[in-house]
């Protein structure tokens, strides 16, 4: 361990040189920053990552099925486990989307699971990511460099090797692949991700492709090479929003969309790597139901727990979530990145008031959770090794099967007093090591 520490500094270096940033656009203006790595790793012992593991899949699982019966048949409404005005009023749920049934059925191929560990050993869930999730590519790459940095730490020590995601990746691609090859489809230089779209794209054996890049023919997508020659694409691995996917099927004014994608994907043509619409079941609303779903659509008890949680939406929660405002984080539905997280014992009394009357205005807006206590993981400051809060993102990916990758995402708070640990917020992260036995 203590040589890894001291490969630190060299590590970093070599992550800036090979591009290992993410970007924020703040007050209009684009800015690159380095993802900070700690070298002092998460451990996962085998028999925990094997009970994560069983956990997540059926939760993904149930994800999957939901997706598959909101936009089609709806049975979990008719049958009264989530309200109907809940579902529909999600700015998640595309409309566009009613009655699209994608290649193999599968609509999140690729699940961020957000994860905290309490002090009392409990893992809870804290939020589902079925968009565009992003964050694969930091371990990969970390990995990587701590093996040559240390190769002795990787041969006295049981760890489960991680390299395998681009060829997890590759397999869920070809999967549901409609014939032709595929792409990684990036809106450009200038999104935040980028860095994991080309890297992830190197690995898995898939062209990148800007959107000019691609074109739709007599209802099939193309990809267009630089030598003029075009080749039919199977599937598209697409890391831009549903929003500005399709000029037209959703916003007009997108220019990083590719114009007739969503009609070729409607008719079979091609397949979509996560599938539009999938934000109405990361609603962090829905949220709230997905331990019912696993109930509901698979028979089973949920293995993996939701984080205490309050609807604003309903009267009893939000009556206790009013009383109770002041010991509550209160997280706005719509906002991702760490964003709208707001912790009830942070606020005066003037804003607990004002943040209560937003509650009772737009309570289909909020939920509430306990604040659960979660583990801290040393890290390396200076010369000295110090407590700070960490989640783990774990990722999940379903093609024949589901899988989770025995690695992950292990992000921590650089600021003592702060449980926020997004790359977004001035968070750093670690490599996760699952041990093999």
């Amino acid at each position: 361990m203590n040589e890894l520490v001291n490969h630190m500094e060299e590590i970093n270096r070599l992550m800036a040189r090979y591009g290992v940033k993410f970007g924020i656009y703040k007050n209009g203006e684009f800015h690159e920053q380095l993802f900070p790595f700690d070298p002092l790793p998460r451990v996962i012992t085998a028999d925990e990552f094997d009970y994560l593991e069983r956990g997540l899949a059926q939760r993904v699982d149930a994800l999957n099925a939901f997706l598959a019966d909101i936009y089609s048949d709806k049975k979990i409404v008719k049958d009264g486990v989530i309200p109907e005005d809940f579902i529909f009023s999600s700015k998640g749920y595309l409309p566009q989307c009613e009655g699209i049934v994608p290649p193999k059925k599968i609509y999140s191929h690729i699940s961020g699971i957000d994860l905290v560990q309490g002090k009392d050993r409990n893992w809870y869930i804290l939020e589902d990511n079925l968009r565009i999730p992003s964050g694969a590519s930091y371990p990969m790459i970390a990995r990587s460099l701590t093996r040559q940095a240390s190769p002795a730490a990787f041969s006295t020590n049981h760890i489960v090797d991680n390299r395998n995601y681009a060829d997890m990746l590759k397999a869920v691609m070809e999967t549901v692949n409609t014939g032709g090859i595929n792409v990684v489809l990036t809106p450009g230089r200038y999104n935040a991700a980028f860095f994991e779209h080309s890297y992830l794209a190197e690995q898995s054996d898939s062209i990148l492709a800007m959107p000019q890049d691609l074109f739709v023919e007599n209802n099939k997508l193309y990809y267009r090479r630089y030598d003029g020659k075009d080749e039919q694409v199977g599937a598209v691995y697409r890391r831009l929003s549903d929003e500005y996917l399709d000029p037209l099927c959703f916003l007009p004014e997108s220019l990083i969309g590719v114009p007739g994608i969503m009609d070729v994907y409607r008719s079979g043509n091609v397949a979509l790597v996560n599938a539009p619409g999938n934000g109405v079941a990361d609603d962090k609303g829905i949220y709230y139901f997905v331990p019912h779903m696993v109930k509901y659509y698979l028979g089973e008890e949920a293995i993996l727990h939701n984080a205490p949680t309050y609807l604003a939406f309903y009267e009893k929660d939000r009556k206790f979530i009013l009383d109770h405002l002041e010991r509550l984080v209160v997280k706005d539905v719509s906002e991702a990145g760490g964003y709208g997280v707001i912790f009830g014992s942070d606020l005066t009394k003037e804003k607990l008031n004002e943040l209560a009357q937003i509650i009772r205005d737009e309570p289909r807006r909020f939920i509430a959770q306990e604040v659960i206590d979660f583990i801290d993981l040393d890290i390396v400051e200076g010369d000295e090794w110090v407590p700070r809060k960490a989640d783990l993102r774990a990722f999940v990916l379903t093609g024949e099967t589901t899988k989770v990758w025995p690695s992950g995402l292990t992000r921590f708070s650089r600021n003592p007093d702060s449980f926020v640990v997004n790359s977004s917020q001035g968070g750093g992260f670690k490599d996760t090591w699952v041990l093999s036995r």
